[in-house]
């Protein structure tokens, strides 16, 4: 089954194609192709990053729209060194679309937030188009861009199968004591709870963890943190999230790179009665203003506030040690939440790459029985336990496979509505 995953972000798009022949495994498998968009540092121009064939080339192209950036991004799917599809003639870029896409199977998108009626990834008809529309407002800064991808997709293929994989759907079967916001009970009715994100990334580096320490998923209790431009952690039992940091958006929890996180909601009272502000000046501050980039007057770049710390910036330091204290303050929750942990796995950019940081966090976790192995964790591990031998809890550094996740989820849709479709057929004899 051959499988195109579009993961957008705000200003980014990522994509990764996959040609799945068995029953996929939870262990990710190379994407044949893969590509990266980034824009946002040039006006009017995207930086697109493809890999394939055991190359990367990177280029600068200029950017109108999303759909024209998915195009330039999949066009070297059919062309020059990094082709993976083979079309028979030459094509204009809009034809080439239209073939390549006759040649894909399937294509999966990240959406960031499901609302209150998906709890599971779904097969997008256009009636679910239409639903995830009215439910863009659940998370505004994410979700547009989602649905952007889908419709680039429909524009050249109307016909084409897709699915939408949706970041909260993991975590939607937490109890109610941990979802609920202590509100007016009307909030419940609304669709207002906790839902939590990175549902993909917490799946697979969970699932990955027990794989890595040869244990069966079922009797473990895992947290996981994704620490990264964007953070959340999770606690996971028995393979389950019961707990985890964002909330009704991916604004709640830790401090972020340029992401708030939690903080007491009368400031935003305050800040609009006693200074003016509008409801778009604070959510502007809270998601693009505040965290590692709003303390250190730097960067929302970790590696910028660690090379200004070396340089004596004490608003470096501060957002660093800030950023360190809030992780150490969210695991002793979901730790209690869980009632124990047996594996505390890192992931996403930072914490799959800072060691300084993964060993900052643990150092004040001994209580737990928790020792990490620091020659271990200085060695770039991947997919390693960097605990020594006498600990108690694992300790994991996991490259989290967000997209083949997604693949792996497209590939459970389609073998679901085949079989669906195979037993209508069947009756209908």
């Amino acid at each position: 089954m051959k499988i195109l995953v579009l993961n957008a972000g705000s200003s980014s798009q990522k994509s990764a194609f996959y040609d799945i022949q068995d029953t996929p495994t939870e262990h990710a498998l190379e994407p044949l192709w893969s590509g990266t968009a980034e824009w946002g540092n040039e006006e009017g121009k995207a930086e697109i990053k493809i890999t394939a064939h055991g190359k990367t080339t990177i280029r600068t192209v200029t950017m109108d729209s999303r759909v024209e950036v998915i195009k330039q991004l999949l066009k070297t799917l059919w062309n020059g060194e990094t082709r993976v599809l083979d079309l028979d003639h030459e094509y204009t870029d809009d034809e080439g679309m239209r073939a390549a896409l006759a040649e894909i199977d399937v294509v999966g998108h990240r959406v960031v937030h499901g609302g209150p009626d998906y709890e599971h990834s779904v097969l997008i008809t256009p009636e679910i188009e239409r639903a995830l529309e009215h439910i863009a407002n659940f998370a505004p800064l994410h979700n547009p861009a989602n649905i952007e991808g889908i419709a680039a997709i429909t524009k050249f293929k109307p016909d084409m199968p897709q699915v939408a994989v949706f970041d909260t759907a993991f975590h939607r079967h937490m109890p109610a004591e941990a979802a609920t916001y202590a509100g007016p009970y009307a909030w419940i009715q609304q669709g207002i709870h906790r839902y939590g994100f990175h549902g993909p990334s917490h799946r697979y580096c969970a699932h990955r963890s027990a794989q890595i320490v040869d244990r069966d998923i079922a009797t473990l209790r895992i947290v996981t943190c994704h620490i990264g431009n964007g953070s959340s952690l999770a606690a996971i039992q028995g393979g389950q999230s019961i707990d985890t940091t964002m909330g009704f958006t991916p604004l709640d929890g830790l401090m972020m790179g340029s992401r708030s996180g939690e903080v007491d909601p009368s400031i935003l009272f305050y800040l609009q009665r006693q200074h003016g502000y509008s409801i778009d000046e604070l959510e502007h501050i809270l998601n693009k203003e505040s965290g590692l980039k709003g303390i250190s007057g730097i960067s929302s770049d970790m590696r910028k506030i660690s090379q200004a710390i070396k340089e004596g910036n004490e608003r470096a330091r501060l957002a660093r040690s800030m950023y360190i204290y809030r992780i150490r303050y969210y695991i002793g929750a979901m730790v209690a939440a869980l009632g124990g942990i047996d594996i505390l796995t890192f992931t996403g950019g930072i914490g799959e790459h800072d060691a300084e940081l993964r060993a900052s966090v643990c150092k004040n976790l001994a209580y737990l029985n928790l020792q990490l192995d620091q020659t271990r964790n200085e060695h770039a591990p991947v997919d390693q336990d960097i605990a020594t031998a006498n600990s108690q809890v694992r300790v994991l550094v996991v490259h989290t496979e967000e997209d083949w996740e997604i693949a792996r989820e497209c590939w459970q849709v389609l073998q679901q509505q085949r079989s669906r479709n195979n037993l209508a057929a069947h009756n209908s004899k």
